[in-house]
């Protein structure tokens, strides 16, 4: 794995005190045998940038034998992201891919016009149980390549290139910062950063993309005037200079993007307009398989259209 400069300095210029425009705060809640805070979509802010939905699954201790089953679902219009800091899961979708995600890897499934997929615990670690960790989240497309063909990407740890500050490591997961880039590839310009920092720790964000946003999946943290701990989720001002100084020993997530037109949200669909989702809702209902093949291997059982799901 590629480590970029470790020679220069994490803080330069003089920040802005009001660089953030508006906390998030995720509120968990117990989904199976996970425990997931939703910080992504809120009622002030639907979109950051692509990233229009950020879930933080666990921490959780599963015990043996019982491990997590996300059965087949569908998608369109967006991406998934799926990266775990702890344990692990078993990817499958209509595409046929059959992929164990572990810590530190990230899986990138496009559904284009439609996919659907399956996320379920491996036997063998589901008969030992462990921590889960991780994070899910969806990338909207834009409307030029809502009706692409579906498509999947794993990228093993060791390809994902390493960032190293005075106190502060990480790695570039998708998009170019603090001199590295990653070969992850999205036509929505994503920026996606891990980063730990040690306590006392300080580094600047770049003022691009134009939309920003800081996710602290532990630890506490300042930026200008503004203290953000865990859960939580710190709008940045478009064009403002902020810096992140760390309070504890904290893991963040840097976020953004160049700014997308609403998207319209249901279910497990996303897409530029309402007759889109409708299409594909009435597609799932049906079972259309040419909408929405079945998954090979995981064929027998799916999650049905909720009832409830927005006419």
């Amino acid at each position: 794995m590629s480590v970029y400069p470790t020679n220069e300095p994490a803080c330069v210029e003089p920040p802005d005190d009001d660089a953030v425009e508006l906390v998030l705060e995720a509120k968990p809640r117990d989904v199976g045998s996970l425990t997931v805070a939703r910080v992504l979509p809120a009622m002030k802010r639907r979109l950051i940038g692509p990233f229009c939905f950020l879930d933080h699954m666990g921490p959780v201790d599963i015990p043996p034998g019982v491990g997590f089953d996300i059965k087949p679902h569908p998608h369109i219009g967006l991406s998934t992201v799926t990266y775990f800091l702890a344990g692990e899961n078993v990817h499958r979708d209509s595409l046929g891919s059959v992929q164990v995600n572990r810590p530190g890897d990230l899986n990138l499934m496009r559904a284009g016009r439609g996919v659907v997929h399956s996320e379920r615990a491996d036997p063998a670690w589901r008969a030992r149980g462990g921590r889960l960790h991780g994070i899910q989240i969806w990338l909207a497309l834009p409307e030029a390549n809502e009706d692409d063909a579906p498509s999947f990407a794993h990228h093993p740890a060791a390809t994902l290139p390493a960032i190293a500050r005075d106190r502060v490591t990480g790695r570039v997961l998708i998009g170019s910062a603090f001199g590295a880039t990653s070969p992850v590839d999205h036509p929505g310009a994503p920026l996606l950063v891990d980063l730990a920092l040690e306590p006392g720790a300080c580094l600047d964000v770049a003022v691009e993309p134009a939309e920003r946003g800081v996710y602290v999946i532990d630890g506490a943290i300042r930026i200008g005037r503004d203290a953000i701990t865990g859960d939580q989720l710190a709008v940045l001002r478009e064009g403002a200079r902020a810096r992140i100084e760390a309070d504890a020993a904290s893991r963040v997530l840097l976020v953004g993007g160049p700014p997308l037109p609403p998207r319209v949200m249901d279910w497990n669909f996303v897409a530029s307009s309402r007759e889109r989702i409708e299409r594909a809702k009435a597609a799932w209902k049906a079972q259309q398989l040419a909408v929405f093949p079945k998954v090979p291997g995981d064929d027998v059982e799916y999650v049905p259209l909720p009832e409830l799901a927005r006419g």
